[in-house]
């Protein structure tokens, strides 16, 4: 899937106050500050550094989409986000491989507003798509 670039990894925690000085400290910069998706009912920041963007995902309330996974696995990488050109056609060739879109492509306030999907396949665990912006979907 020549069309798939890697765009982030996200990265979850129960405080992203605390996680975002922790990262800071690290020598990170914010490239956009804490922005609340309420599709998800999660508080996102990015970072960056070394030419690498991390995604500070928190659950904002109980019933969020990653209340279970940060029970589960607490403080810790859990996804790769992928960037494509092709998002229809890469999430048919993902699920012809094996992966299970675990919800349906639904804006990412976080992004921009644009689409996003999260598979999930045994081997590996969890990816998500991205659908990249084209001058037409700007605002």
């Amino acid at each position: 899937m020549q069309s798939l670039r890697i765009h982030h990894i996200g990265y979850l925690v129960k405080k992203i106050e605390k996680a975002k000085q922790t990262f800071l400290a690290l020598g990170y910069l914010i490239e956009q500050d804490t922005v609340y998706d309420d599709i998800r009912k999660v508080n996102i920041c990015f970072l960056t550094r070394d030419g690498y963007r991390v995604e500070l995902v928190s659950p904002a309330t109980e019933d969020s989409v990653v209340s279970g996974l940060i029970k589960r696995y607490k403080n810790s990488p859990y996804h790769i986000c992928y960037e494509t050109d092709d998002f229809e056609a890469d999430i048919a060739r993902l699920t012809d491989d094996g992966f299970i879109a675990i919800d349906t492509p639904t804006p990412a306030p976080a992004l921009g507003g644009r689409d996003v999907v999260f598979l999930s396949n045994a081997a590996i665990g969890m990816l998500e798509l991205l659908r990249t912006n084209h001058p037409e979907q700007t605002s």
